[in-house]
């Protein structure tokens, strides 16, 4: 199997994971919240149902840059993503996004107070390590051998 570029990576780190940390700014402030994630790497974009009333499409509208920060810590992977966000209210794509945990806050895809953030992505970087256990037994024998650990890859991705 061949080997993932660095832009593939995140991609697939990012479907694999799912639910990211979506950092907006609000004033001097930042705010982060959990959401799901929909990537469509064809489409250079991830993509979330949102709730037309919700704080963070104004934010948005003030400031589109957000961070997007995915982390899956049994595994120790981990995406931070900058971009660009903006809502859209087309109703055959969230029609098509609609899944489990949209269900959670609203009845059905039909309900009009939903709408789409798609963020489009400009950086990234990843962190991708063996995993939890290994990862602690590479730090363990860098501490005795007074070396640095090879902690796995970690790349910064122009997207």
């Amino acid at each position: 199997m061949a080997e993932l570029d660095d832009t593939e990576k995140v991609w697939s780190l990012i479907d694999k994971i799912g639910f990211c940390m979506m950092v907006t700014k609000i004033g001097d402030d930042m705010r982060a919240r959990p959401m799901s994630a929909y990537s469509e790497q064809i489409d250079n974009a991830i993509y979330f149902l949102t709730d037309v009333a919700s704080h963070k499409d104004d934010e948005i509208a003030r400031y589109p840059h957000v961070c997007l920060a995915f982390a899956d810590t049994k595994g120790q992977k981990y995406v931070s993503l900058s971009g660009t966000a903006e809502v859209l209210n087309d109703r055959d794509r969230i029609r098509e996004l609609w899944a489990t945990p949209a269900k959670a806050w609203w009845d059905s895809p039909d309900d009009p107070s939903i709408r789409i953030l798609k963020v489009t992505p400009a950086f990234a970087e990843y962190w991708d390590s063996p995993g939890t256990v290994i990862s602690y037994i590479k730090m363990a024998a860098a501490a005795v051998s007074n070396s640095k650990p090879d902690m796995g890859d970690n790349a910064q991705v122009s997207m």
